[in-house]
């Protein structure tokens, strides 16, 4: 778990993310073609290999990994949810 707070990533678990692998050079490896994940189960809305998904798509991981020194968790939870808003609205520019 992060080191600056004990909250938990808010995920609302509505998909947006891996619905849109396309748009992000980090997690292209993860299309199956039409910009949606391949692991991505459109039935439940959720990830087929949940336990097992790549750290690229663990928000706790990238920012233990990546962003730790530059942002508080809770501006690094800011910008990613940012994003999420901005995908559930179909806007492509982030």
């Amino acid at each position: 778990m992060h080191s600056n707070s004990d909250s938990a990533f808010p995920c609302d678990r509505c998909g947006i993310c891996c619905q849109n692998v396309g748009l992000a050079e980090e997690v292209k490896f993860l299309d199956r073609g039409d910009g949606v994940c391949k692991y991505y189960d459109s039935s439940s809305h959720s990830c087929s290999i949940y336990e097992s998904r790549p750290e690229i798509c663990r928000v706790d991981v990238q920012y233990e990994k990546y962003y730790i020194n530059i942002l508080s968790w809770d501006e690094f939870v800011k910008k990613n949810l940012d994003i999420c808003e901005k995908l559930k609205s179909n806007i492509s520019t982030f």
